[in-house]
């Protein structure tokens, strides 16, 4: 059995007045269908699009001023694609850890209907796979009633739950559509002074989750010297690829799947991509799996290395927000610091650079009025900047406002150890 093949002004027709569309994210976002969609909307109204983890190199063609009364936007991470829309106030994003995502799928707390996703080309055997992709997607495709599929050349072959027959697509769309590519821009010296004081700390035969970004990737650069290292991660990223060939990361000690990477997701650019094509090595699974703690916790030495936007002096950490500005959402970084938390030898790690682009302190004495706590300061273990590594663990309020500061950029040391005096009173001068 085949699938139905048509265009994407076709395939869009199935969606109807009412509708809940699930959009599938990482960076393969279905461009093609929703641009179609958006050509579609002076004939549809209450339409409600839900965003998976995603990125774009351009506003969503949703996201326009004629058609913000016809479809809402509810975005599980904010990205580009939504985020000035969403802080305009013409979409939203729900506050919900991601690894349990699919749980309010499959009891039915959000309906779905239609499905968007973008595929790769069939194998032998009729198979498509969702690519870079697995994380929110085969919740989603289990629980919607219609499926529309970009079948595109550019998406990779993954295996693992990204799989699905063809047969099972209500409609296919053939496109040749770019995934999007991110490029994790070190900042010199700065980032590279982070990562060697985390990969200081990383023991060879660790199980790794690393995050998103300039920093992490700055991590995997400075893991070259390791021995034995796992990923039991959500994001695969250009910087995993060569510590695999390499075989740094062998996947040897790990518990769960032992010699093969785990992850959800993948985003990158080409290199990254071709090296997951047909790749048997690499297992892509349901974000409710990759983000369990207690399944993140059974492998040893789970090491998890993640950033931040800011964080205040009893170590309490925004990563979501600026002030009130939301900014992107919490991802698996709680999951992966309460699992890692929770596994013998296992250990998180939280950096950042001490000061913004304007040169503004990061370390608060109070969080941004507005900025919203990721990971509390019941869970943060090692905290990082270019001026310090220091380990909060068992810290008490005094122990690690003096730690925090000396983190913090030479300059704002001075009124943060004012600030934490007013704030801790007698102990912060007196107990050593």
């Amino acid at each position: 059995m085949k699938a139905n093949i048509m265009t994407a002004a076709e395939a869009v027709k199935l969606v109807k007045s009412g509708d809940h569309i699930f959009v599938q994210g990482s960076s393969s976002k279905p461009e093609t269908l929703l641009s179609a969609l958006a050509d579609r909307g002076h004939e549809l109204h209450d339409i409600r699009l839900y965003n998976a983890f995603a990125v774009a190199n351009a506003p969503s063609s949703i996201c326009k001023d004629e058609l913000k009364d016809r479809f809402f936007i509810d975005s599980f991470f904010v990205s580009k694609a939504v985020r000035d829309w969403v802080n305009a106030g013409y979409a939203s994003t729900i506050p919900m850890y991601f690894g349990q995502v699919p749980s309010i799928f499959r009891d039915g707390s959000i309906r779905l209907d239609v499905a968007f996703i973008n595929c790769s080309m069939p194998d032998k055997d009729g198979y498509i796979s969702y690519g870079v992709s697995a994380d929110l997607t085969p919740s989603a495709v289990e629980c919607s009633r219609i499926i529309i599929a970009q079948i595109n050349k550019q998406v990779p072959f993954s295996y693992g739950d990204a799989v699905l027959h063809i047969s099972d697509v209500d409609a296919a769309v053939y496109v040749d559509e770019p995934l999007v590519e991110v490029q994790a821009n070190l900042d010199g010296d700065a980032d590279m002074r982070i990562a060697n004081a985390i990969a200081e700390h990383v023991d060879d035969g660790a199980t790794l989750q690393v995050g998103v970004g300039a920093i992490p990737n700055a991590v995997l650069n400075a893991l070259t010297g390791h021995k034995n290292l796992g990923l039991h991660t959500e994001a695969m990223t250009d910087g995993m690829v060569d510590l695999i060939k390499t075989g740094v990361i062998n996947n040897s000690r790990k518990k769960l799947y032992p010699g093969l990477t785990t992850a959800c997701l993948a985003i990158g650019t080409r290199k990254l991509y071709d090296f997951m094509d047909y790749n048997k090595s690499l297992l892509f699974k349901d974000v409710a799996w990759t983000n369990d703690p207690f399944i993140i916790a059974q492998n040893p030495k789970m090491t998890a290395i993640n950033s931040c936007l800011e964080v205040d002096l009893t170590g309490q950490v925004c990563a979501d927000s600026i002030g009130t500005r939301i900014y992107s959402g919490v991802g698996g970084q709680t999951d992966f610091v309460y699992g890692a938390s929770r596994a013998e030898g296992g250990q998180s790690f939280m950096a950042m650079r001490a000061v913004t682009a304007k040169g503004q302190n990061k370390i608060k004495p109070i969080l941004t009025p507005g900025a919203g706590v990721v990971t509390t300061r019941f869970q943060i273990n090692w905290f990082v900047t270019e001026y310090g590594c220091v380990n909060l663990r068992g810290k008490n309020l005094v122990e690690r406002a003096r730690a925090l500061i000396s983190c913090a950029a030479p300059q704002f040391r001075e009124e943060l150890d004012r600030a934490a005096y007013e704030r801790l009173g007698y102990s912060y001068r007196t107990w050593k």
